[in-house]
């Protein structure tokens, strides 16, 4: 019996020759806008659609389809397997499929961009780059001293495929590592490694802490005043998480006392972010529109991981990515 495949109409157009090339014994079933399925040449309600494996790509948020398309996929009769283009799965579309059954792989395509992103904003932040900008149009010799990178101490809260990314770069520069995951695990990218219990202590010994970590029930809200009692004075904050990990207001209070002296914020508890609020026009926030893991490999890496995994569902071998039930929602 051939493998029956869902995925959207635009991202068959996109990945057809190559899922192909494959040699699989596959029956691609695609929807489209009209929120039904093409089943053997025939449009066909979700509700008498039965899967084996369904591959939500990027291609639902390009025409503002997503929301519909997650409808479209929870009304399906059946699926065993979904692969999403997502890292975080705290969307309650993810725990509905689950708890239903479906396996879940999510991404880990987006890592090497958004530890790309972070780098880039801590060096925009430790580098007078503005300063020696302005010196340079105003004609003026001056040297700007600036903080190496190097003498840095991170603090890497969530250590799946983006921490160990970010991590991995960070070592490169010589700073030191310490990381907060689910197991105290040691890892080679790593100097330190806690578990969620030990976040307190560890959060005074950071110049920069980096909130990399899923939300669910454990860690939504847990950035709050008593997290940032426990920083020192001046140390950089990056959230390219979930917003729902912060309580702004005790950010916010953190900022003006200078406990964090900058919040590089690339996610927020409402996207997007409405114009009225503060973290806009804040002095020391570095505020970007969710843009973090919008990398040029992005897409391809998405591709390839999927064409891996159809592969090994297809041999029947473990899957990349596959998140356990309990730790979905």
């Amino acid at each position: 019996m051939p493998i029956t495949l869902g995925m959207y109409e635009k991202s068959h157009e996109h990945i057809g020759p190559r899922l192909a090339a494959l040699g699989l014994d596959l029956e691609v079933r695609t929807f489209g806008s009209d929120g039904k399925f093409t089943v053997a040449g025939k449009k066909v309600s979700p509700a008498e659609v039965d899967l084996d494996y369904l591959w939500l790509s990027s291609h639902i948020n390009s025409d503002g389809f997503r929301d519909k398309a997650f409808g479209v996929v929870e009304a399906c009769r059946s699926i065993g397997v979904v692969q999403t283009f997502n890292a975080g799965l705290d969307h309650p579309f993810y725990k509905a499929l689950s708890d239903k059954g479906t396996r879940i792989c999510n991404s880990s395509a987006q890592g090497v961009a958004i530890a790309e992103y972070v780098l880039a904003q801590v060096l925009a932040v430790l580098q007078p780059i503005e300063q020696q900008r302005a010196l340079q149009a105003a004609k003026q010799w001056k040297q700007t001293p600036f903080r190496e990178l190097s003498e840095t101490r991170w603090l890497i809260v969530g250590f799946g495929p983006i921490g160990q990314e970010i991590a991995k770069r960070v070592k490169a520069f010589g700073a030191r590592t310490a990381v907060v995951r689910r197991s105290p695990q040691p890892s080679s990218l790593a100097d330190k490694v806690g578990i969620i219990a030990d976040l307190g202590a560890m959060l005074g010994e950071a110049d920069v802490v980096v909130l990399a970590c899923s939300l669910n029930d454990e860690t939504r809200g847990f950035a709050n005043e008593a997290f940032f009692a426990a920083l020192k004075s001046g140390t950089i904050l990056v959230n390219i998480a979930r917003g729902g990990l912060v309580d702004d207001a005790a950010m916010l209070k953190a900022l003006d006392d200078g406990r964090v002296s900058k919040a590089i914020l690339d996610v927020f508890h409402k996207e997007p972010l409405p114009a009225a609020n503060p973290l806009w026009s804040h002095p020391s926030v570095r505020l970007t529109s969710h843009t973090s893991f919008f990398g040029t490999g992005v897409r391809a890496r998405w591709d390839s991981l999927f064409l891996d995994n159809i592969g090994r569902f297809a041999r029947g071998q473990p899957l990349v990515s596959e998140v356990a039930a309990k730790d979905v929602g």
